[in-house]
């Protein structure tokens, strides 16, 4: 069966940086959209970056300039996160998507806080 499992998160001080990953099994990699979302407390899930199978990437505007979104082809997608702030505290999860199909991850905890 698919597997997405992330690693990378953490807890990180306001400022800092993390890189998550998200390394993908049984699965065609190459025609998946992947995504980054995260969900904080209290909060619907919400789409954080993506990247279509081209490499066209999209983010949300609350992490432009910030987060970076990138893919290679040994089944992992990537996500930096620079100048966090205390309002990235979310469980992140790794979806791929393609169609109707799609797969998540069990997510991974990242904690922004001095």
């Amino acid at each position: 069966q698919v597997q997405l499992v992330e690693s990378g998160g953490g807890l990180v001080q306001p400022g800092g940086s993390l890189r998550l990953s998200c390394a993908a099994s049984r699965i065609i990699f190459s025609i998946y959209t992947m995504n980054w979302y995260r969900q904080a407390p209290g909060n619907q899930r919400e789409l954080v970056a993506a990247i279509t199978s081209g490499g066209v990437t999209n983010y949300a505007d609350s992490v432009k300039d910030r987060f970076t979104i990138s893919r290679d082809n040994a089944k992992t997608v990537y996500l930096q996160m620079n100048s966090l702030k205390p309002e990235d505290t979310a469980v992140y999860y790794c979806n791929a998507q393609v169609g109707l199909l799609g797969y998540w991850g069990q997510g991974t905890q990242v904690t922004v806080s001095s």
